[in-house]
């Protein structure tokens, strides 16, 4: 797990090497245990490394394969590439470390693009052809590892969060109406390429991009589930899926304790996370290190889930961490998280991953997260109206139960100047539910959710916090091949019980049943949620501070109302719209944006 930035020129005129050592600098927390840049031609390319697999030097980056006339800079971990290297050697390839960084450049040697084909892993990389003077950029199939770009007239940059890019400068960084719409629509998700700056894009899940010299560009998106019912899978019943999933869980996990450096678990004590600690017992874990998070009770709501992780971890005799957070360290915290968001992000999770993760890095270097089951197995109460629904009705439904608030209310919240005349969100997902594939409208909402709002919501929160402070997490639940065969699950079984029935029935055979059968559970900040104390007087700050005010983003009457009643508003889902506009407002004035 590193951080990886460059820039390509297009106008005959080298890159400029200060803006890449700016950006690269800006990535320190990303890869606390070394640095490199290289520059040959049009091209330079930033790396920070975290030290995971191979702690020699000769795992440093960015690294060159002189043979092959390649360079390549590499964010993720590739959990086969042990497999892959016997693969490479037998057909004549060389090596001279131990890491997945040189496995990729000779994958990409002998595959070229198709090399992201031959990967189980998590992975953001771009690669430097010599000869071509072509850049590569690459990004694993669910996301997992942001990638962020940055045009201007004769060049391009990119790296691995967008508070990089910021820093090294001449960025368009006027709000992108569309991406606002998404952001006050979607559930706070802005899908990619957009993000809520005009000037800056991010590379799509699933995609390699190649770039040329002139700088013309061509995407190729590589994966895609069909989520449709599989002749492979024909005959299975209720137990055949049961043991089919915890066979691919049990590889999933496997895989994520590839590491040079011992692997911890973040632990929650729901049945996503407590799976993993199972399996990793199962396994012969033995010492395995569980770490769990909570805060003080606000408006009658517990900080809490102490009593099932420790269920849990005495189940398993793990080495568990309580970390308990009083509100008053929320205020500091919050300004902290802000700063470590690539993009605005308004779950109160974020805060409770941020300090989280601060303490877990004390102990470990890389972590296990229950993170993904919910959006791969149905778990969110959502997914249950769209059981037995036609097709074609899944939009509407979808909308109803999910999307924050029609596009009408849009004018009333914002100001004319960075509103929307069309309903783009809406738009959006009635577009996306459309596509051709998926056999039902749960199933077509289940793709949406694993392509998009699973992307730049938990799973972005979950790298930005961790990276943060130079933690690697591990996703087993969004494993590939375990998304794929949850894709091709039967949606009355993912639905049962209330939602993940097949995992839940998976959970059974493993787990106690106070934990498989217990309601499903958050991670509570409920000084945040509940707009208390210091947490609201920040808010109050931000949104009168004179950048918010020159901003004028919200209409003055929809801020006093807000302002009025904190605890009143609410999105389709329960999120404090009070918190949604000031996280946006907090989040530009912490990253400098004009």
């Amino acid at each position: 797990m590193c951080g990886l930035t460059g820039e390509l020129r297009f106008d005959g005129t080298s890159p400029d090497l200060a803006a890449v050592e700016r950006m690269t600098d800006r990535l320190a927390a990303r890869g606390p245990d070394g640095r490199g840049l290289w520059s040959q031609g049009a091209v330079a390319l930033g790396h920070r490394r975290l030290k995971i697999i191979d702690l020699s030097e000769r795992g440093a980056q960015p690294m060159t394969d002189p043979e092959g006339g390649l360079t390549v800079v590499f964010n993720g971990c590739l959990y086969n590439h042990r497999q892959l290297r016997a693969e490479l050697e037998k057909s004549g390839h060389r090596f001279h470390s131990g890491s997945d960084t040189e496995v990729l450049l000779h994958a990409y040697r002998r595959w070229g693009l198709d090399c992201v084909d031959h990967f189980a892993g998590m992975f953001a990389f771009a690669v430097a052809e010599h000869a071509s003077g072509r850049v590569v950029l690459g990004r694993d199939r669910l996301g997992i590892k942001p990638l962020y770009t940055a045009r201007r007239p004769g060049r391009l940059r990119f790296a691995s969060s967008l508070p990089a890019l910021l820093a090294g400068g001449d960025v368009d960084t006027s709000l992108d109406p569309v991406a606002l719409h998404h952001y006050l629509s979607f559930h706070s998700v802005v899908p990619a390429p957009r993000t809520v700056l005009a000037g800056i894009r991010k590379l799509p899940p699933a995609t390699v991009r190649v770039i040329e010299p002139d700088g013309t560009e061509h995407d190729h998106r590589y994966w895609s589930p069909a989520y449709t019912r599989q002749d492979a899978h024909a005959g299975m019943d209720a137990r055949d899926w049961r043991d089919a999933v915890l066979d691919a869980l049990r590889t999933a996990v496997r895989r994520r304790t590839v590491a040079d450096v011992p692997v911890g678990v973040l632990l929650s004590g729901g049945l996503d996370s407590s799976l993993v600690v199972a399996l990793l017992a199962e396994s012969g874990a033995s010492g395995l290190a569980t770490f769990s998070i909570g805060f003080d009770s606000e408006g009658g709501e517990s900080g809490d889930e102490f009593t099932w992780s420790d269920l849990v971890a005495r189940r398993y005799d793990t080495d568990h961490h309580r970390i308990v957070v009083p509100s008053t360290r929320l205020p500091g915290a919050l300004d902290e998280a802000v700063a470590a968001m690539s993009e605005p992000m308004v779950s109160h999770d974020a805060v409770a991953f941020h300090l989280l993760s601060r303490e877990v890095a004390r102990h470990v270097k890389v972590v296990q997260s229950g993170q993904g089951a919910d959006e791969v197995f149905a778990g969110y109460d959502w997914y249950p109206p769209m059981a037995g629904l036609p097709r074609g009705d899944a939009a509407a439904t979808y909308g109803k139960v999910f999307v924050d608030r029609p596009h009408a209310e849009l004018a009333r919240m914002l100001a004319p100047g960075v509103r929307t005349g069309d309903d783009v969100s809406g738009d959006f997902v009635r577009e996306h539910l459309a596509r051709p594939g998926a056999d039902t409208a749960l199933d077509a909402v289940l793709r949406l959710d694993s392509e998009v709002m699973l992307v730049d919501d938990p799973v972005k929160r979950v790298d930005n916090m961790t990276m943060a402070w130079g933690l690697e997490a591990r996703v087993p639940f969004l494993d590939h091949e375990l998304v794929e065969l949850a894709a091709a699950c039967p949606p009355e079984l993912k639905l049962a019980d209330g939602g993940k029935g097949v995992l839940k029935a998976a959970g059974r055979t493993l787990l106690p049943v106070e934990i498989t059968d217990r309601p499903k559970g958050y991670f509570p900040v409920p000084a945040i949620r509940h707009m208390a104390g210091p947490v609201l007087e920040r808010v109050q700050e931000a949104l009168a501070a004179p950048a918010a005010r020159a901003r004028g983003i919200f209409r003055d009457e929809y801020l006093r109302e807000l302002l009025a009643a904190p605890e009143k508003h609410r999105t389709t889902l329960g999120a404090n719209a009070l918190w949604q506009a000031a996280l946006l407002e907090i989040w530009l004035q912490t990253h400098g944006v004009e």
